[in-house]
């Protein structure tokens, strides 16, 4: 069963990493430019790394925190409720709050993956990620442990927030570079005229849908 349930919760981490790729708000038109300015296709290729960089430090830096909050086993339950309200919360934020940070405005095209990072820190993506990777986390609630056990755990715990987002940013680039790569080769960035998808109200859906069935998981 246990087996089973991981297996599901790493599958999501790909799948939401699909999602983020393919959503361009996550920044593939940034690499068909780049291909299109340069006319090659390496620069397009080059320019997929700061974009997966950046992406994957906005994962880490929002799940190493609460692979630190591990260690409070007794309070796993409710960090876990606390965590999804969060997710449910963000998402309703961006329902109502449409604009983007005007900061990200500012940061030069040329800096793709502090622009990355920024983007996907804003859009509450690694929010994302936070139940999935705390049903993945070591914990032993009804266990009092002790001081090296619980950072034991911590530690294993801390590692396993670097590898979901890993992954997570993996199947990011991959499917983001997929459709960069098709876009460059086949349509242009003219296509986004004509087929634009506003992603922004399903990605608010998104991050609600994700709490509210990490609130009933927990239960």
């Amino acid at each position: 069963m246990t087996d089973g349930l991981n297996i599901g919760l790493w599958l999501a981490v790909i799948a939401s990493g699909i999602y983020h790729g393919v959503n361009p708000g996550m920044g593939w038109p940034l690499a068909v430019a780049a291909g299109l300015m340069e006319r090659r296709q390496s620069a397009l290729l080059a320019a997929l790394a700061p974009l997966a960089g950046g992406h994957f430090l906005a994962m880490a830096v929002i799940l190493l925190p609460f692979g630190m909050l591990t260690a409070l086993q007794y309070w796993n339950h409710e960090i876990r409720i606390v965590a999804a309200l969060i997710v449910i919360c963000i998402g309703v934020l961006l329902f109502v709050y449409r604009r983007h940070p005007r900061v990200l405005a500012r940061i030069p095209p040329s800096q793709i993956g502090l622009w990355s990072f920024a983007i996907a820190i804003a859009h509450g993506a690694g929010l994302m990620l936070v139940p999935m990777y705390l049903g993945l986390c070591t914990t032993k609630p009804s266990t009092i442990l002790d001081h090296d056990a619980a950072m034991s755990i911590v530690t294993n715990n801390l590692g396993l927030a670097v590898l979901v987002s890993a992954a997570h940013a993996l199947a990011m680039i991959g499917a983001g570079g997929v459709v960069a790569w098709l876009t460059y080769r086949y349509f242009g960035l003219q296509v986004l005229s004509k087929a634009w998808i506003n992603l922004d109200t399903v990605w608010a859906g998104s991050l609600i849908a994700v709490g509210l069935v990490a609130v009933a998981g927990s239960f």
